[in-house]
């Protein structure tokens, strides 16, 4: 049975999921969220409106698999309660204005499958814990105020998917290389990363890589004409840019310029 944006059960006629899109309305989550036991989803998208902070009773719900709020005005801290949802394979809490700190309780979430908390007010440092999600594909933290050194335990995780643009990280990210990696995209750019980008091993699967507007030195790595996507800008990059694949055709001004000595077409030759 299905009304609109509410899908039951076929059998017991209880509420499954909830689906809400679009609309100006200005309403609260109310607290009797928690009263529907058999939600296993909960999309709410782009309600500007909607306020408040996420409210408790949510953690109640054990059956649920997929929690998005996003695009909406929803505030304060993420709550240490979303790590009871133990079934929860979805949490994007993106577009908001969250605040606080990074939960490390959420790495709790055995079954978590991607995490997506881009464009929110976070703050502080991602937690060590955070590198021993069991089933994480996709780890999404870009446009946020987030700070400090990622922590080396993140090299447990095989991410398809990270993206950690736009915040104040500083020192070292090759620990999220690696040719045993089957990582598709990394997003690394405007950060204070410093490390040596010639020496990271690429995963053999990886398509897209923007490390620009960072500190990254060396040269260019092994692997990199594979590349369907390359930006890394606004470094400290040196040395010939490699031939083959794409690396001639991307925009040179976009994808290379203001390196420290990086030559090469599509740049000036390297004297």
């Amino acid at each position: 049975m299905t009304w609109a944006g509410i899908s039951c059960q076929y059998k017991t006629n209880r509420i499954q999921s909830i689906t809400l899109l679009v609309s100006d309305h200005a309403f609260q989550i109310p607290p009797s969220i928690g009263n529907l036991p058999y939600l296993e989803s909960v999309f709410l998208y782009e309600f500007p409106h909607l306020t408040g902070p996420i409210p408790e009773s949510i953690s109640k719900l054990t059956n649920l698999m997929f929690l998005t709020i996003s695009s909406t005005s929803i505030s304060g801290p993420i709550p240490n309660f979303l790590s009871k949802l133990k079934n929860l394979a979805d949490l994007d809490l993106s577009f908001n204005k969250l605040s606080g700190t990074l939960p490390p309780s959420l790495s709790q979430l055995n079954e978590l499958v991607r995490f997506d908390f881009d464009n929110n007010k976070l703050t502080g440092p991602i937690p060590d814990s955070y590198g021993y999600f069991k089933n994480l594909r996709t780890f999404t933290v870009s446009r946020n105020q987030l700070s400090g050194r990622i922590p080396v335990s993140l090299a447990r995780l095989d991410l398809y998917y990270i993206n950690l643009s736009k915040n104040r990280f500083q020192g070292d990210a090759s620990m999220l290389f690696g040719s045993n990696k089957s990582t598709g995209l990394i997003y690394l750019s405007r950060n204070l990363l410093a490390f040596d980008l010639g020496k990271v091993e690429l995963p053999k699967n990886l398509t897209t890589l923007d490390v620009s507007h960072n500190d990254i030195y060396g040269n260019l790595p092994l692997g990199v004409e594979n590349l369907s996507l390359l930006n890394v800008s606004y470094n400290r990059l040196c040395g010939e840019i490699p031939k083959g694949g794409n690396l001639q055709s991307f925009d040179g001004y976009y994808s290379y310029f203001h390196n420290k000595c990086l030559c090469g077409s599509p740049l000036p030759k390297c004297k």
